[in-house]
């Protein structure tokens, strides 16, 4: 590049609204010039054909003319550029505020929403960006409750666990069967905890993706298979199951519905308390396919049915450490039921037993 292209384009303003005001500018007197120029030309020759004008009267018409163009050539090029300055001036106003909003997220602060512009794709781009920004707002917030709750939910057991191993260490207390049993339960539960974290971690990050994966499936077949897996465990413990499904083929993410099946019946076993079957039933309905888990159980309290959907949320801690709960499964299930089916999931409660249900929408 040449040293003079080098200074002239030194010369252009930085600035995108200077530069923008610069370049149009330029091109208003470029044009205001051309028409100036024709117009000049034009009307010169007009007079010297039809005019009937003298040499001097002529040149006296053809310098008043290209003073009057003069004028009027700076006038228009002045207030072209003004408006032009003001109006450009307005239409960027929400790129300087998205500029300087990114600038508080670049230092680490979250910056108010930009101000909404409702037109075209400066707006859109406003409105995206403002949700972008309440979306890293959620997600950190989400992230920060689950760290929080996790040190928390880990911290007893591992301390327990500590303890017992120490005063076994230092001959406090001899070990026993019972002993040993418990902190074995401890460790499978610390384990379940973390597998479950894990399996939500890749519930919401497929929640992420706008397509998730169906096939049409017999679901007859799918909650039967899920009963078989659970058959050691409630002859263990001498639960009876009953099935009453209706055959239908329905849309599903298959490992998804496993998986929520799975977590209702792990639950209706590990509740387990007072005397029956457990039920599974499958039907058709209007709105579409609903699965229910019955099992004898102490009711849940209508003011705790939507909290046990939350993640880490017990009715009673003790006795869920007894019996292994790690407060995840639940809202596994609803977020496999709600975000990746668009389905429902309730509870409805007797007084001796609670049912578990999803309705997977046609």
């Amino acid at each position: 590049m040449s040293p003079i292209i080098k200074y002239l384009t030194s010369l252009i303003p930085v600035g995108f609204l200077w530069r923008l005001t610069f370049l149009n500018i330029l091109i208003i007197v470029v044009a205001t010039a051309i028409s100036g120029w024709a117009i000049y030309n034009t009307a010169c020759f007009l007079a010297a054909g039809v005019g009937g004008l003298d040499g001097q009267q002529q040149q006296q018409f053809n310098s008043t003319l290209l003073n009057y163009l003069w004028i009027f050539m700076i006038i228009t090029a002045l207030t072209g550029s003004i408006i032009h300055f003001y109006l450009i001036k307005r239409l960027i106003k929400p790129i300087r505020s998205l500029i300087q909003s990114t600038e508080q997220l670049r230092l680490g602060h979250y910056p108010e929403p930009v101000t909404d512009y409702k037109y075209g794709e400066i707006g859109q781009l406003v409105k995206q960006y403002n949700d972008l920004i309440a979306q890293l707002q959620k997600n950190e917030a989400q992230q920060k409750k689950l760290v929080s709750d996790l040190s928390h939910e880990i911290r007893t057991p591992l301390s327990n666990l500590n303890g017992y191993l120490h005063a076994l260490k230092d001959g406090d207390i001899i070990g026993d069967k019972k002993l040993f049993s418990s902190l074995h339960q401890e460790s499978k539960r610390l384990t379940q905890m973390i597998e479950q974290l894990e399996q939500l971690k890749e519930w919401d990050l497929l929640s992420a993706q706008s397509i998730v994966k169906k096939e049409p499936y017999e679901i007859e077949n799918l909650l039967s298979q899920c009963a078989v897996m659970f058959e050691r465990t409630r002859k263990q413990k001498n639960i009876p199951l009953q099935l009453e499904v209706e055959s239908c083929k329905v849309s599903i993410h298959i490992e998804g519905i496993q998986q929520v099946i799975s977590n209702l019946l792990e639950n209706a076993i590990r509740y387990y308390e007072g005397i029956g079957p457990i039920i599974i039933t499958g039907e058709k309905q209007e709105k579409g396919y609903r699965i229910s888990i019955t099992g004898p159980s102490k009711p849940i309290p209508d003011g705790e049915k939507e909290n046990i959907f939350r993640r880490f949320y017990r009715l009673d801690s003790s006795r869920s450490r007894i019996t292994g709960g790690s407060g995840l499964g639940l809202a596994i299930t609803k977020e496999i039921v709600e975000n990746h089916h668009q389905g429902e999931i309730g509870i409805e409660t007797t007084i001796n037993s609670n049912t578990f249900w999803i309705v997977i929408p046609n």
